[in-house]
């Protein structure tokens, strides 16, 4: 067997390491690629998508009123007055979601069923959970676009151009080259900023009717899962994202949890997030956060069950 001289296996030596050094600098470089964005240049919307009650566009009976005069940009507004709990409902074919109206407050609901003949009705308690119908309306519904619901602010998602989570979201976004890199701006800053509040979620954890501010949010960095899919979806949208807020059950207890799906012509490819091209995505604000808890789940096997 020949045994290489001290000259030449000195040199080898060098070569190796040099090649372990290479190596070491493309494994870095995969994981700076991880956490790569791709897309469509990134152009904000001048101003964010609105959705406004129109009393004039509104018909309505016993004091409620209705307006479906934007239907096709995604949603309906209703306002009513009485002394009882009020609730409203959309129907669509089989399926069916239910609003409280906070008496004289005029709510935006978003339609999330696609197109078809949509019914509205409002509904006012009469004793314990029996409700009497005291308006209705009818109409059938094609969309501008399949992402209108998801672009404008509705009642657990609400933003105007003077709001201070849009004036934020476009801070973060200044600088974004393409659609990915808004995404991640804004979501990575969600997630590094704003912690999970326990003592709310215990509170929380049998309440029904929670309706989040993404502003308080904003102010106050704590919040439950759905205060963190309320801001993700109110930035996101304003900067022109379509953005569903999804409400449902996660691993392993069936926890009921709030989330969000994104939809951007680009990539985002991260470690605690996988965005694809032109695909609704998951994203979890709140499992991100490090909020994996008894209240949150463990960000594996997820069901829909409300999509706002």
């Amino acid at each position: 067997m020949l045994v290489p001289s001290a000259n030449t296996f000195v040199p080898r030596i060098a070569a190796f390491l040099a090649a372990l050094i290479i190596v070491a600098c493309l494994g870095l470089c995969g994981c700076g690629a991880e956490e790569g964005t791709s897309g469509a240049p990134f152009t904000p919307p001048k101003t964010p998508a609105n959705a406004n009650f129109d009393a004039s566009k509104a018909s309505g009976s016993n004091g409620a009123y209705i307006d479906a005069s934007s239907a096709a940009q995604g949603y309906v507004a209703v306002r009513a007055q009485s002394s009882q709990r009020l609730k409203f409902q959309i129907l669509c074919g089989d399926a069916s979601q239910n609003y409280d109206v906070p008496s004289g407050h005029a709510i935006i609901c978003p339609l999330t069923f696609g197109d078809g003949s949509y019914t509205f009705r409002v509904l006012k308690n009469t004793r314990g959970t029996n409700y009497v119908e005291i308006c209705r309306t009818q109409v059938n519904v094609a969309l501008e676009s399949e992402f209108a619901p998801f672009l404008r602010p509705n009642v657990f998602c609400a933003f105007d151009a003077e709001s201070a989570r849009v004036k934020k979201a476009h801070e973060l976004t200044r600088d974004a080259e393409n659609e990915g890199d808004a995404l991640k701006a804004i979501c990575t800053w969600i997630v590094d900023n704003v912690s999970y509040d326990n003592a709310k979620a215990e509170k929380l954890k049998n309440a029904t009717g929670y309706v989040p501010s993404p502003d308080d949010t904003l102010s106050s960095k704590t919040g439950v899962c759905f205060d963190y899919a309320s801001l993700g979806a109110a930035m996101l949208r304003s900067q022109g994202m379509p953005t569903k807020i999804i409400t449902g059950y996660v691993s392993p207890d069936s926890i009921y949890h709030a989330w969000i799906c994104v939809y951007i012509d680009g990539t985002w490819k991260s470690a605690r997030f996988s965005i694809d091209k032109n695909t609704w995505s998951r994203v979890d604000l709140t499992f991100a956060a490090g909020s994996g808890n008894s209240l949150v789940g463990d960000g594996k096997d997820y069901t829909d069950r409300y999509i706002y």
